[in-house]
């Protein structure tokens, strides 16, 4: 399986992100620049967090406009894997491929921790390697990671099971249920806040980011790889 890691200008994730793929993960990754014009040779799709464009105008919302995004669009209807960490799903909800905004947080402050998650829907690509209701340590590093969708948006993503993540007790930045992390209604693109990428070695404080990595090689191997 090979991935694409979107670089952005203001990108600062996009090397957290081919290490685990490349290194912890073991699977092909390469760097992508946002003027790429084609995403067809690759399997999956990695949205990094930082500060794309500065966060002029609001997170995302320039990035939303780079020229990659169409081919990013273009991979989402097609069914690959996208994933969109922090300033990632940012953009994924600025590009329209999840439902929703992004606010401040409530305590107006940068928050840079680890916190506990627990996996609502195992069900996923991307969360396959979970438990139902495990709970889990990654970390978070945001200024503007406050989820917010309307009651009618809410009771989709609540009656199609797209809440994957949420915040395990403590609410870090006043996001609406405590949503951590979605899907879109197919299930191929998943936008989180916490950062997966910085939790795949025990060297680096824990090792339970790994799994998300991992259930998407998985899905992807038993719908391309014939065992002979």
């Amino acid at each position: 399986m090979k991935f694409a890691v979107i670089v952005f200008p203001g990108s600062n994730c996009d090397i957290d992100m081919y290490h685990a793929v490349k290194d912890e993960l073991g699977a092909e990754a390469e760097y992508v620049w946002h003027d790429a014009e084609s995403l067809d040779e690759y399997d999956g799709i990695l949205l990094p967090g930082g500060f794309s464009y500065g966060d002029y105008l609001r997170s995302g919302a320039v990035a939303r406009f780079s020229n990659v995004m169409k081919e990013v669009v273009k991979a989402a209807e097609a069914g690959k894997p996208i994933l969109g960490v922090c300033n990632g799903f940012q953009i994924l909800l600025e590009a329209g491929l999840l439902p929703g905004a992004m606010r401040r947080n409530d305590s107006l402050k940068f928050i840079c921790r680890t916190v506990e998650l627990k996996v609502e829907n195992n069900e996923t690509m991307f969360s396959s390697a979970y438990e139902k209701d495990e709970v889990i340590n990654i970390p978070i590093a945001h200024g503007e990671g406050n989820y917010y969708c309307d009651e009618a948006v809410l009771a989709e993503l609540k009656k199609n099971n797209q809440i994957v993540f949420t915040y395990n007790g403590t609410n870090p930045n006043g996001s609406l249920e405590n949503i951590a992390g979605i899907v879109n209604e197919k299930g191929n693109v998943l936008g989180m806040m916490p950062h997966p990428e910085r939790a795949v070695d025990e060297l680096l404080g824990g090792a339970d980011g790994l799994k998300l990595f991992q259930s998407i090689v998985k899905q992807w191997r038993e719908a391309h790889v014939v065992n002979a």
